[in-house]
């Protein structure tokens, strides 16, 4: 894939346009811009994020603004927006100093150009090798590093312990295989009509890449070639992933709205205590212990046969190619990555990229942070400049095999034309 630089907007505003997410959300999308050009640690940095992170990000800049002349002006835009928003803007050179932008899309933006060579600036930090290696990875293009790991998440099972006891299950001791799964699901099915055993959000591309994925990694298997240029969607890994999800349905422990929900139901569901277990994300443990009505654990996903992966998702912080206040701008994204900042993360429920400070500063504050600490140390992350086409947009070839598989259950035809499909896309990237 060739890189391409910011001179060739015309071409980039029309990919960004196909690239944009098709997931929702809320919040101000007006953006300003930096003042000071000059290095003197006067001014402002403009900094995008989107609204899936207004429960913290301004707190992260408050941290910053209170001990720096140089101040933080942060613009937070809908998620639905947000790909195509700032690619616009960054390729016409209108965009903010810095962005905060789903790891997976760093790949994306990295090859159009839009964003600031920093690999000397993560080479001098002296805690590099305790930055996430998913995130790291993620951020390289050509062996160039162009975002730093800002914030992390990692996807785990969790599980109710109350329902585990009502069915005769041992709450201490959570599935680690498929066959373990598909019994307690079982088993906490059989408790009451309204009582299922477990969810997923059918409809949810996002959610299906977070929450799939890592069976098929724990099994053996991967979903892409290590270069991103060859679909794996056909391999007995997924076949018997998806054999595993089309068994949870058939038997009836997963609630007929898996097949529609586009990520609203499932969390909501656990949270109403009638469902016995779902793959979610870190953020989870923070909003069940606020709500404080689910006695809950946290597991590994685990693979056909055992062992565990998890999906490493998050955030990368990037300065953009066209910074008006650069300098400034490199200083906030490295203090972004330190201690400080990394705290104030950890104090508001997200996992921390510091690999070297989970001990410290994330793991005492819960005991099942200790789960989600070390899935997301070993997580990984698919690469490929066209992840959104082949895995979030909820009408491409990932949700539609899983969906035409688990709940239409032609596993075979679907892996056959959901392995077309992606490397149709893959072929026809730039």
């Amino acid at each position: 894939m060739r890189t391409r630089t910011t001179t060739a907007a015309g071409a980039l505003l029309t990919s960004v346009v196909l690239l944009a997410t098709a997931c929702g959300g809320s919040g101000s999308d007006t953006a300003g811009s930096g003042s000071d050009t000059s290095g003197s640690g006067s001014g402002t940095i403009t900094m995008w994020a989107r609204d899936t992170q207004k429960g913290f990000i301004n707190l992260v800049a408050d941290a910053w603004n209170k001990d720096h002349d140089t101040k933080v002006k942060v613009t937070v835009v809908p998620q639905a927006n947000f790909v195509q928003k700032f690619g616009t803007a960054a390729a016409s050179g209108s965009g903010p100093d810095v962005a905060s932008i789903d790891l997976v899309f760093l790949p994306y933006f990295a090859s159009t150009g839009v964003l600031d060579d920093i690999t000397e600036l993560e080479n001098k930090l002296p805690y590099k090798d305790g930055l996430s290696a998913a995130h790291r990875r993620l951020a390289t293009y050509n062996g160039r590093t162009y975002a730093l790991p800002f914030t992390a998440e990692a996807s785990v099972l969790f599980y109710n312990k109350g329902l585990f006891r009502k069915a005769g299950l041992d709450p201490d001791k959570p599935p680690k295989n498929y066959a373990e799964i598909i019994s307690a699901a079982k088993k906490i099915r059989a408790l009451g009509k309204d009582t299922y055993g477990y969810a997923i959000a059918g409809q949810c591309g996002g959610c299906n890449v977070f929450e799939f994925t890592p069976h098929i990694w724990a099994s053996g298997g991967d979903v892409l070639t290590a270069d991103g240029k060859k679909a794996l969607f056909d391999t007995p890994e997924v076949t018997d992933a998806l054999t595993f999800y089309r068994k949870l349905y058939t038997d009836g422990s997963m609630p007929a709205q898996s097949k529609t929900d586009n990520g609203t139901n499932q969390p909501a569901a656990f949270q109403s205590g009638k469902l016995g277990m779902t793959p979610l994300g870190a953020f989870f443990v923070q909003v069940l212990n606020k709500d404080d009505k689910v006695d809950f654990g946290v597991a590994p996903l685990p693979g056909k046969n055992g062992g565990s992966a998890s999906f490493a998702g998050g955030d990368e912080i990037a300065v953009t190619k066209n910074a008006k206040n650069k300098e400034q701008a490199q200083e906030f994204v490295k203090w972004a990555t330190g201690e400080q900042a990394q705290t104030v993360l950890a104090d508001n429920g997200v996992v921390p990229v510091r690999t070297d400070l989970l001990d410290k500063i994330y793991i005492p504050l819960d005991p099942r942070y200790k789960v989600l600490a070390e899935a997301m140390e070993k997580g990984r992350t698919p690469y490929s400049t066209v992840e959104n086409a082949l895995f979030n947009d909820s009408n491409g070839p990932w949700v539609n095999m899983i969906n035409r598989a688990v709940f239409d259950g032609d596993i075979a035809k679907a892996q056959e034309e959901g392995q077309k499909a992606a490397q149709s896309i893959i072929d026809d990237a730039p």
